[in-house]
């Protein structure tokens, strides 16, 4: 492999705020296979979001069904609900690590994910991992999107009695697929607007949301005359042998679930004040708010155990249980307000950014929106969902694997090679230091390579339990497995810094 990054030209001119950089008034960037105006820098005096902006983004997207349901997943496989909010908790601990270390260059730059990933994979490799994140981001639109739209038909099927029995469409009342549709077509309407709109709606959102998950506690609560005896259950597991296989790909399942956002972060705290806002924010938001969501899940069941004589998990299921109107409508704004929250955040900023890099200039941020939501739908991802094993061990696990191989990228090349010190011009400019091979550093997609196997290529399932073979793909792999988002992270990080220095030849390791 031979060296081809060409000589460093001299620095693309900019305008230095002490611990944040823009490009110089006048400075025009005028290539559009690497530049539209949703992926240019965000002007300093347009980095407004605040602390509390940054948290009520995580609350908001931390309330909703699919991480209410992670509790329940991991009951479902056998521990208590002390073990079930421990895995959680330490879970959103430890990816809360990437998640601010890849967040450090929004507020310093101002710049997206996927043209930070330009300094490591190229100006035209970045579309390799910014690919990857949209795939995985279209699914969980599809999935989100989904759910919310059940939610809806539930909860107006207890309002209009007949709503429920419609004709089917395709296996489904057509009734469903009106409530779907309805939904998708809410969400995208907001994104649309863009991300000003978002950071309000997240706002008034966060709070809101709060308030009908403890409205549901309450609610559960008086009904069981206490918080029933769930509580008191004891683990199927144990803190043994038994106990280890499950907790360790769970883990993994459970930093997955967040790892999307560590890698895409960026796209949020580009809008930040400053890296105060952004620590600040986050740190506050999204451990806390995960493990107390966590929390509230497992006490709301216990409650409708007492009540009902099962546990019932799923938030809209119960609330479907009351006879009482205006509960139903409260239940169903607080689902609809929560998905919303969660899926336009989390799911379809990342891809309208990551579909703006493939083609600037045929694609801006709402474009690529409408176009991750029509993705999301083709994919029909909904059935990942269908099983524990399925949703926490195949999907969760798979895709934590491969995203947690480029945060290692990220985070050894803007933190251990540059120091966090860019060439911002450079990012957009054909035949600066990022072109490397043609505008790809083939290193970086040898280390993908190489860490994406070692963390996916161990990858198993138990009969008629998931699409892996029981041996795993790669049989001696198959131990590193329930590992996969640790093994790809540290493997693709120790391989990127070892190729990159033998590049440089120990040398420069600080450059821009």
């Amino acid at each position: 492999m031979t060296a081809t990054v060409p000589p460093a030209p001299s620095e693309g001119p900019i305008a230095d705020h002490g611990d944040r950089v823009e490009l110089a008034p006048g400075t025009v960037l005028s290539d559009n296979r690497f530049v539209n105006d949703d992926l240019l820098p965000v002007p300093v005096a347009k980095r407004r979001w605040t602390t509390y902006n940054f948290a009520a983004l995580w609350v908001g997207m931390a309330h909703n069904i699919p991480s209410w349901l992670l509790a329940s997943g991991l009951v479902a496989l056998g521990m208590d609900w002390k073990q079930a909010v421990f895995t959680i908790a330490l879970a959103n601990l430890i990816v809360l690590a990437p998640m601010l270390l890849t967040g450090h260059a929004g507020p310093k730059y101002g710049i997206p994910f996927p043209v930070l990933a330009r300094a490591s994979f190229g100006l035209r490799g970045a579309n390799l991992p910014a690919l990857i994140r949209a795939a995985v981001a279209c699914a969980w639109f599809g999935i989100q999107t989904w759910i919310g739209g059940q939610g809806i038909f539930i909860l107006l099927g207890k309002i209009f009695g007949g709503w429920t029995k419609a004709a089917e469409i395709g296996g489904q009342p057509w009734t469903l697929w009106v409530c779907f549709v309805i939904f998708w077509v809410l969400e995208l309407a907001i994104i649309y607007r863009g991300m000003e709109t978002l950071r309000r709606f997240e706002n008034w959102a966060a709070p809101f949301v709060i308030v009908g998950a403890l409205v549901l506690l309450v609610w559960i609560a008086v009904q069981a005359g206490g918080l029933g005896p769930l509580l008191d259950q004891p683990s199927k597991l144990g803190w043994g042998a038994d106990f280890w296989p499950v907790f360790f790909p769970s883990l993994m399942g459970m930093i997955a679930f967040w790892s999307t956002l560590s890698l895409n972060i960026p796209d949020f705290t580009r809008f930040g004040a400053g890296q105060r806002a952004q620590i600040w924010g986050q740190t506050l938001g999204l451990p806390t708010t995960m493990t107390l969501f966590a929390l509230l899940s497992v006490f709301v069941t216990s409650g409708s155990q007492a009540v009902y004589g099962e546990a019932v998990w799923d938030p809209v299921a119960l609330a479907a249980k009351t006879d009482n109107v205006f509960g139903l409508l409260f239940a169903l704004v607080t689902v609809l307000i929560a998905t919303i929250s969660v899926n336009i955040a989390a799911n379809v900023v990342s891809p309208a950014y990551d579909l703006a890099n493939l083609v600037p200039k045929l694609i801006n941020f709402r474009t690529g929106a409408l176009i991750a939501g029509v993705v999301g739908v083709l994919m029909m991802p909904w059935k990942l969902t269908e099983t524990p094993e399925l949703y926490i061990f195949t999907w969760l696990g798979v895709v934590g694997g491969l995203l947690g191989t480029v945060a290692g990228i990220l985070i050894a090349d803007y933190w251990l090679i540059r120091r966090t010190v860019l060439d911002l011009a450079g990012l957009y400019t054909p035949g600066s230091r990022y072109w490397y091979t043609s505008g790809w550093n083939l290193r970086a997609v040898a280390a993908f390579v190489v860490g994406g196997v070692l963390a996916i290529g161990g990858s198993h399932s138990e009969p008629g339990k998931g699409p892996f073979p029981q041996d795993g793909l790669i049989p001696f792999l198959k131990p590193l497995a329930d590992y996969g988002w640790a093994v790809g992270l540290a493997a693709s990080m120790a391989l990127y810094m070892v190729l990159m220095r033998v590049r440089a030849g120990g040398a420069g390791m600080g450059a821009r």
